[in-house]
Parts: C-alpha cells; structure tokens; sequence
C-alpha cells in the first residue's frame, strides 16, 4: 500500500458507527528517544478511562522500560495479531480486533511504524486511519525524526538514517498535537540511569545518536515544526472568524524592498529591530498587478540577498497600490510592525504622484509603521511604477489623470480672461496656438483625457469669445471655421502623440522588467531544485493563490511541483491553465490574466519546460553515475584479480616448484614450510575467490536468504572459528539468555567473520577487539568494537563499497565490510558505524528479534 495520505486503506462499511462520526486523532510529538511520549500517552488514556471512557491499548511498546509498563496497569489490552514472515514470527496491532470492539478511545504506539509485509496495512498508521473512520478516537506518538520533511536534516544531524517514515501531512491532520519536551542533559541522565535503553547500549548512545549537540538539534527542530502547526492553527482560526486585526502573538516585522540606494542600512535597521523583539524579519519587495517587475532588479538582487544574510524572508508580491499591497501581506503574515524608508519627494511629486508612506499609515491600523531617514534615498520609498493594463488609453495612473482635470479645469478660465484682455493685440490664430500650447501642458500632465476635453472646451472658448460674432456660438467667415477644425485636429494629435510617447516608454520598461525576470531565473535553471523554485516565483509574479505543475500518466494528474494554499490538483480545479509541453500543464487559482500577463507567463512557461528538461536531464545523469560505478567496479575487478589474485598463486607456484626440484636436496623442516605456504595461501585464496563470488551475487540480486529463528551463542563461535589464528585475541562478551534474531545462519555467520576479522586486523595487541551483543528496543545488536585508528566521519560510507581499502591492515581486496553490509541487508537488518569511546571504530549488527 502506498505511503502518501491521497492512499485509502481498506473499509468495511459495516464497521462505522451509527453516526459516522470520525474520530479524533491526538498525537505525542518527540524530539528523540527517551522524552516519555509513550508513558504521557498512557497517562491520558488512565485520566480518559477515569473520566468514564472506554479506552484500550491496541498496540504499545513498552520497550523494556519499567515506568512504562506501569502506566498500562489495568488498561484493558488488545491482543496482538502474530505474523510470520521469512520463517520468523513478528507481532502487529490487531486491527480487525479493534474495530470489533469499538472502544471510544485506542491507545496506538509508534505512528510511523512499518507494519511487517502481510499485514492489513504497509503502515501502522494506515491502521489508525481505519480506526478514525470507524468513529473511534486515537492517541498516539511519533518522533521528529520520523516525518518526512526533515528525515534528510535529522540524518545529517546525526549520521543515522531513519528509514521508516510518516508524511508530514498526516500528522498535521491531527485534532490536536502536543509536544512532550525535554532539555537534553534530563534525557541524557534518564539515558545514564538506565531509564531508556539496557546497560549494553548506555554508552554507545551517549556517545553518539544522544551527544548534547544531536538532542539540542533535535529539539529545535520539534519545537519550530510545533510552532508552524500553532502559526497554521491560529491563521485558520482567524480566517474562519473573519479577524483581519492582527494579534501580537509573535513579533513579525516587514521591511520594504525597494531597489533604491540607500536601502541596505534600512534592512539592517529592520534587521536590528526583529532581532531585538526576538520575531521574525520580512523582506517585501512590490511589482505592479501586470507581474512585471521594477526598473532597479539588480540593487533588489543585492538587498536580497543582504536580506537573507541578516536572516530575512525574502518574499515578492503584486499590486497596483503598492501600500495596500504592503498591508494585505502585514495582516497575512500578522505581522506588528512594517518599516519604510523616508521618501525624498518633493512637495510637488507628492501631490502630483502621492506619498506611499502616508497611505501605508493610513491603512495599517494596529500594525506600527517605522519611517526610517535614508541619505540617499531616490524618489519614493517603492521604487514602483504603477503602469496599468494595455486595453487602457492612457498610461498615466489616475492620480496623474485627476492632475490633468484639475489643470485643464483652472487654467483654461485663466486663460481665456488673461487672452480676452489682449484682444487688440492678438489675432485669432495667435490665440488658437496659444490653445494649443496649453492643451500639450495638458496632456503631458495628465494624459489624453484631459487633454481632448481641453482642446473640445478650448475651440468653444476661442470661438465664443474671439471668432466673430463675438459670444454667440456662430461662425460668420469659413476661414475662421476652417481656423478652429484644424486647431480641435492638432490639439487631438498632439494629445494621442503624447499618450503614445507615453506607452512607448512603459513597453521599454515593459520589455526590460521581463529581461530582468528572465534572467533571474535563468541562473536557478541549471539546478537540480530549480523546478519548485519556479513554480513559487509564478505564483510571486502573477499574485496567484496557488501554482501547481502537474504531470499526466495513465490518465491521472499528478502533481510535480506546488505553491500556496490549496493548490489544484487537476485542469478543473483552476482559475487559469497553460500547457507545459507534453502531459504536462501549469494551473492557477486566482484573478485573471491581462494581455500583458499572458505574455510574461508564455516566457516564463518556457522557463518552466526548460526545469522539466533540466530534471531529465539530471535523471540521466544520475544513470550514468551509476553505469561509471559499475564500470568503476570492474575495473577494481579486475585490478583484484590482476594483483592480490596473482599474488598467492605466485607463492604456490614458488612453493610447488621448490618442492619438486630434484637438484636441491631440502630438510624436513623445509619442506614442511613449503607445504605450510602452500596451504596459507590456498586458503587465501579461496577467501578472496569466495568473497568476489559474493560480491558478485548481491550486485546481481541472486543472493539466497533462508530466514529463520537464530541463536547468536552457535554463531558467534563459528564466526569467530572461521579465522583461526586471526581471532586467538577476540574478546567474547554476549548474554547467554539473548533472544533468536531473525537471521539466515550462514549468512549472518559470513558477516560477522567478515567484520570481525576486519575489526582484529585493526586492533592493537594490547587492546584487542571484542564482540557484544545486546537486547534493545525490538531488536538485537551485535558490537564489534575495536580500538584502531579509525575512520574519518565523511569516509564512512566509502568503507561500505567495493574495493574501498582506506586503512590497509593486510591482505585483501576490501570487499568485507561491503559484503557484510550486503548480507546484513539481505536479512532485513541494519549495519551502522560508530566511534569507540577512546579511539576505533564499532561495527553494530542490528537484527530483527524472532518471536
């Protein structure tokens, strides 16, 4: 069964209550092993049952832990299902048992547990939501280290890769989520005092999975990932109830981003700010609503990345009125304060363009709003034009417009008074230029508008106050009419000349802004993560809701790549749809496109193929890497054969041909030596034959596994046995009472030879390697400690390879540690490296118990 959330398990109708309530789900969140989510877990199912709910355990692992087992006292337990599988028996929550008996609330360890192959579900918790749907309610736990988002940074944290994980998604869909905390020397003494792990595993823990640094890491990421589910909650709540006003939960603070020198100091002072307040810092810079963005692109790539250098968001969002945009993202974010630069804009560009800062502050409400003095600032605090769509005449912005009106409304009576004075002195076309040259003042200021409606209202004035006879709305010579047509021609002209120069130097800017987006993106596109970058930039550039990129198979949309809050999942679901290439399209919810818009989306869609390709091209790639390992591979082959093949041959050959020389007349003892060559070097050779014949099986998959119930005391000693001489010094220290693993015994006996052997060969003669062995959580693990040089952190996966030999201790072609991890694997088991306290390396082997 499927690992994603969209994945349905199976249901039985009949199983539902009356009501088909679904039941409620509570999960106890972990930063590690050890916190106590499994006893908190008991202790609210007790507190339930005392408060007159029917609970059950329906699976808990008590891990051996004393504390624990007392918590499930007298809580009635459901039995588990046993299962067998590779000729050993494992036990798994019984769902089937659960559901019949419809308790109101189930205690469910381990969430993210994998569920042995046979079971009603891959998961356990597949299982849980069975248990949900059937109306009953479930509590249950889960580590941080095991949800899907941060398994890669939990194993960069700590070195161990946890390979049983949950969607991220799925515990988030719990009702609620509580973090069980705890500083990490408390977890570390818990761990000393014997309260987690068995005494065997003390020390091995501390000094690595547990080390402070690891559980302080650890615990950091638990509590942000707590903190984004509460950040979630709250905003959900605020949207269903309608709260626009934003609550000071939590110090945000959002800078604009601006592109204008000067600029930097202001993010530091944001910077500064946030920090203080210990919140969060925003970097916003605004585009117009056509998605293009401002002139100055390369100081905004630099303030940036200032931006993230000081540990700012940078973020791009779309609007034509830059301050409510600025306002919307506050109160999105809820953020409390937002800080400005201080505009150097004359008085006269204030009124003609309006201030920004002052529309901020009118619009914020409660959000408090920083006006910081920059030296150098530009005109405004944006760095923001505000063009508006082709299908409208004038480029202008309306404030601009209503400049125009005013000045064709006041100055044309001015006019007139100021030429009917001068009409002695001023003929009819003098006066008509002189019309002219106020309707170009006209449309320079406020655009074509304006200008038409003062050329229209300026002939009527011309020709009632100075075409004869003088105020009537006559014409008594055609020359005079013919004087006033052409002047409404010219001044018509003049006004659409000037809104076209206007249009032309918006589609310069036009045309520059999206060579800036471009070439924004095109050095992300080489990149192998470049896709989902992409697609958060659309839904930036277009003030989308959401973005998604999905991928056509077998008749099914699948999506590749997502941005925003409910994304589409199909074609239908979307506002706006642009075909990506083949089975491939780009939908959008949100408003729609102008002509502008479809332009820069048809560019940046080719943007968008050319990730698609990029990501191929990286899958490609990525197989040749492999086919150059294989080939790498065989090239070690036969660099093996070539060399450490040979060289016993050669000591063979030597001996043999020494022992049957006729004309050298060799004593017992010499020939004794000869045939004691012969036979070390035969068996050496065999070693290295048989180890390139199991190397060759795991390569091929052709390795048989026979797993069944097996009991170390028979196959440490053969291991161990199987050196002869090598393991005269090998330290033993296992439990007599250790329970079977389930383990092939010739293939477990074959690894650990292998390890162990390794380990001797390492080891000093006054510190000589040993063998331990230890039940803990489940499983049982086989330590193979030695106290040799070592191996550096980043080369610890390298000594797992074929033909790897970083630390030479003899003779060999490196292919032991690689076949014991081979084989370990096969068996289902895990082959770690830690560092020996004092110096070495340990092996551990663990290995799934046998019941």
């Amino acid at each position: 069964m499927s690992d994603t959330p969209l994945a349905t398990p199976r249901e039985d109708p009949g199983l539902h209550r009356q009501d088909h309530r679904r039941g409620e789900l509570r999960v106890y969140l972990g930063a590690a092993p050890g916190v106590g989510k499994t006893f908190a877990m008991l202790g609210e199912g007790r507190r339930r049952r005392d408060r007159g709910a029917d609970v059950v355990v329906g699976f808990v692992e008590t891990h051996g832990r004393e504390r624990t087992a007392e918590q499930i006292a007298d809580l009635e337990i459901i039995p588990r299902k046993a299962l067998e599988y590779h000729g050993a028996t494992f036990e798994e929550m019984n769902v089937d048992a659960v559901l019949a008996r419809r308790p109101d609330v189930a205690l469910v360890d381990e969430l993210a547990h994998s569920n042995v192959p046979g079971s009603r579900n891959a998961k356990r918790w597949h299982d849980v939501r069975e248990l949900l749907d059937a109306g009953i309610n479930v509590i249950s736990t889960v580590n941080i280290q095991h949800l899907e988002s941060l398994n890669d940074v939990v194993e960069s944290i700590t070195g161990v890769k946890q390979r049983e994980t949950i969607p991220d998604d799925v515990v988030r869909a719990a009702d609620q989520i509580e973090l069980v905390d705890m500083a990490p020397e408390a977890l570390r003494r818990r761990m000393a005092h014997g309260n987690i792990y068995v005494a065997e595993k003390i020390d091995a823990a501390l000094g690595n999975y547990f080390r402070v640094g690891n559980l302080t890491a650890l615990r950091e990421l638990a509590l942000l990932w707590v903190t984004d589910q509460v950040d979630a909650a709250l905003d959900d709540y605020r949207q269903r109830h309608g709260i626009e006003q934003p609550w000071e939960t939590r110090e945000r603070v959002v800078v604009a981003i601006t592109g204008a020198p000067g600029s930097e100091n202001l993010i530091r002072r944001a910077a500064r700010i946030a920090q203080r307040a210990h919140g969060e810092l925003f970097g916003v810079h605004v585009r117009s609503d056509t998605g293009l963005a401002a002139p100055s692109s390369e100081r905004v790539a630099e303030h940036r990345r200032l931006l993230e250098e000081v540990g700012g968001e940078y973020r791009e969002i779309t609007g034509g009125d830059v301050a409510a945009a600025l306002i919307d993202f506050a109160r999105a974010e809820n953020a409390t304060q937002i800080v400005l630069g201080a505009s150097r804009r004359s008085r006269w560009q204030e009124l003609v363009q309006g201030s920004v800062i002052n529309r901020v502050i009118r619009l914020s409400g409660p959000i408090d709003v920083h006006v910081i003095s920059q030296d150098d600032a530009e005109e405004g605090t944006t760095g923001l034009r505000l063009p508006i769509p082709h299908f409208v005449l004038s480029p202008l912005p309306p404030r601009r417009q209503t400049v125009g009106w005013i000045v064709a409304a006041a100055g044309l009576p001015l006019l007139t008074v100021a030429l009917a004075n001068l009409r002695g002195e001023l003929g009819l076309p003098s006066v008509l230029l002189l019309y002219l040259v106020f309707v170009m003042v006209v449309a320079a200021a406020g655009g074509v508008f304006p200008a038409l409606a003062a050329a229209i209202a300026g002939s009527l004035l011309a020709n009632y106050y100075f075409t004869p006879p003088l105020y009537r709305f006559t014409i008594a010579e055609y020359e005079n009419l013919l004087a006033l047509i052409l002047f409404l021609i010219a001044a018509c002209i003049v006004s659409v000349l000037v809104d076209r120069v206007g249009r032309s130097r918006l589609e310069t800017t036009r045309a520059r802004a999206e060579a800036d987006s471009m070439a924004a993106l095109a050095g992300s596109l080489a990149e192998e993560g470049a896709l989902p970058a992409l697609v958060r930039h659309l839904r930036s550039t277009f003030g989308m809701q959401a973005v998604t990129l999905l991928h056509r198979a077998n008749g099914t949309w699948h999506v590749e790549a997502e941005a925003g809050a409910d994304p589409p999942t199909s074609p239908d679901d979307a506002d706006v749809v642009k075909e990506i290439g083949r089975d491939r399209v780009l939908v959008m919810t949100g408003p729609p496109l102008v002509d502008g818009d479809q332009r820069v989306l048809n560019a940046l869609g080719e943007q968008l193929a050319t990730a698609v390709e990029t990501r191929r091209l990286h899958g490609e790639a990525a197989r040749a890497i492999t086919l150059a390992q294989a080939n790498d591979l065989r090239a070690a082959l036969l660099q093996a054969v070539s060399h450490d093949l040979r060289t016993p041959l050669a000591s063979i050959k030597a001996s043999i041909s020494s022992v049957r020389a006729h004309d050298v007349a060799w004593s017992p003892d010499q020939i004794d030596e000869f045939h004691a060559t012969i036979e070390e070097e035969t068996d050496r050779l065999d070693a290295l034959v048989a180890n390139l014949l199991d190397m060759s099986r795991i390569q091929a998959g052709a390795l048989q596994v026979n797993i069944r119930p097996v009991g170390l005391e028979e196959v440490v000693p053969a291991a161990i046995a199987s050196l002869g001489s090598r393991a005269k010094d090998i330290v033993v220290k296992t439990v007599e009472t250790l329970p079977a693993v389930a383990a092939d015994p010739a293939l477990l006996e074959r690894a650990l030879a292998n390890l162990l052997d390794n380990a001797a060969s390492a080891s000093p003669p006054d510190q000589p390697a040993r063998i331990e062995a230890g039940a803990v959580a489940g499983r049982v693990d086989v330590r193979i400690v030695d106290h040799g040089p070592g191996i550096p952190r980043h080369d610890r996966e390298r000594v797992f390879q074929p033909f790897q030999r970083l630390v030479d201790h003899g003779t060999g072609v490196g292919l032991g540690l690689a076949i014991a991890r081979g084989f370990v694997d096969a068996m289902g088991g895990e082959l770690t490296l830690e560092d020996t306290p004092g110096g070495g390396v340990t092996m551990v082997v663990g290995l799934p118990r046998a019941v």
